[in-house]
């Protein structure tokens, strides 16, 4: 299965969905199957018989000259973690702690903060935090830089060596140094712990007009957001909706099946999404099946920075096909997907195998998606509505002479807070499927 998270780092302390600078696309496929055409392309070339004598000779000079001593499994491991780490930011190898906090990262609970991060011109850089977690309830922002973990700098830290730092004892407390938009480093204290995230949330903004959230790809997401719509539509009186709003801002990607039945929900036919790599089975092609489960209603898109991997896939498949407006700024920019190829003892490797396109064959690699309409974050501010009186409070004032009630002023209480209150980009989203509801005459 498909493991697409975006960081090197894996759901641990932190809470990441797998991705390095950010993002993944992991594919878990079986080692074996996956490894063996590249094993047998790579067959074919001598051995680099001078680089390995210098390997086998600087492990030497370590070994007996390093100011403490150190065991060959130790320098062995380190040397695998190097080999992998220096491909790209999202390969990896994983000891036994490591794959299994990616297996249960992906099964959405897990012991950590509730961030996503990844490294980015060598610093700590936190893509997304994930809702309902210590992270999120403290105010930490999708970019905010990690300067200090506990105190300690973690200028140069691999994205392993930040996150092994993060990781502790549920209830015990970190305390995180960020510097956000180029300010001064402050100071963020916060507890670990039990992380489990609920991927998909959904509820009515207003009659006709729906919200689905998701934080995650997980394994069951696809079929949450199926459920999700259903019961929108329940909500909303048993009649169709007359917009949907996809919230997947701070969204840091998951599992790619997932990812492809989300879209699948809103499409009914044409290409998702397609990868591209050297080993047999990473070219894949996923395409939409006739039944929608949105019933064709009009869609805008939410996303932003925080949108990684397996959100980009379902945006740039949604853009593509016209079937939905996508809003507010652009998106992480990973486009690779990463295969876990199980080891003996309980170890992997997390290694990019592909790139993956959208139906046009764009490739989101360090570029990301644009949206259709950008908007920023902004803050929503409402004023009371002043003492203005209308033509039907006027004593005496004349009747409507095509029938009707008289609509004189009517004073009441604040009206109950909505998520649309608060949130300017979900606002502006909302006023674009009002506007082409009336335009189209829903």
């Amino acid at each position: 299965m498909l493991h697409l998270p975006r960081l090197t780092s894996l759901a641990l302390a932190i809470a990441l969905v797998i991705g390095a600078p950010l993002t993944q696309a992991a594919e878990p496929a079986p080692a074996a199957r996956a490894a063996e055409p590249a094993a047998a392309a790579n067959a074919k070339a001598p051995l680099p018989l001078d680089e390995l004598r210098t390997f086998a000779e600087v492990l030497d000079r370590v070994k007996a000259a390093y100011v403490e001593p150190v065991d060959d499994k130790t320098l062995l491991e380190n040397a695998i973690k190097g080999m992998l780490s220096n491909l790209d930011p999202h390969s990896a190898y994983l000891g036994p702690e490591d794959f299994q906090e990616l297996q249960e990262s992906t099964s959405g609970e897990f012991g950590g903060l509730g961030i996503e991060v990844g490294v980015e011109n060598g610093m700590v850089k936190v893509v997304s935090p994930i809702d309902d977690t210590p992270a999120s309830r403290a105010g930490i922002e999708a970019g905010d830089l990690i300067v200090k973990i506990n105190g300690a700098p973690t200028q140069g830290q691999t994205m392993q060596e930040a996150v092994d730092k993060m990781r502790g004892k549920v209830g015990e407390k970190i305390t995180l140094t960020l510097v956000r938009d180029g300010g001064n480093p402050f100071d963020v204290t916060l507890s670990r712990a039990i992380i489990q995230v609920k991927s998909v949330k959904a509820q009515l903004l207003e009659s006709g007009y729906g919200y689905v959230r998701i934080t995650q790809f997980q394994v069951k997401t696809g079929d949450e957001v199926g459920k999700a719509l259903t019961k929108l539509r329940k909500d909303n009186g048993n009649k169709k909706l007359s917009g949907i709003v996809l919230d997947l801002r701070n969204n840091p990607g998951g599992v790619l099946q997932s990812a492809v039945a989300v879209a699948d929900h809103f499409l009914t036919k044409g290409l998702i999404v397609y990868t591209k790599g050297r080993i047999a089975n990473s070219e894949l092609r996923f395409s939409a099946d006739p039944a929608d489960a949105s019933e064709g209603v009009p869609l805008v898109v939410l996303i932003n920075g925080g949108s990684a991997s397996a959100s980009e896939i379902v945006a740039g498949a949604l853009q593509d096909q016209k079937r939905g407006i996508l809003m507010g700024t652009d998106t992480f920019g990973k486009g690779s997907v990463q295969t876990v190829l199980p080891l003996n003892n309980d170890r992997a490797l997390k290694l990019t195998t592909a790139l993956y396109y959208t139906p046009n064959g764009r490739s989101i690699q360090a570029q990301g998606i644009n949206p259709d309409i950008v908007v920023r974050r902004g803050k929503v501010t409402s004023e009371a509505d002043g003492e203005n009186y209308k033509e039907a409070d006027l004593y005496g004032h004349l009747g409507n002479g095509n029938g009707g009630a008289d609509r004189p002023t009517v004073k009441g209480s604040a009206a109950k807070s909505r998520p649309q209150d608060e949130d300017y980009q979900l606002n502006q989203a909302l006023s674009l499927l009002k506007g082409l509801s009336v335009t189209r005459g829903n």
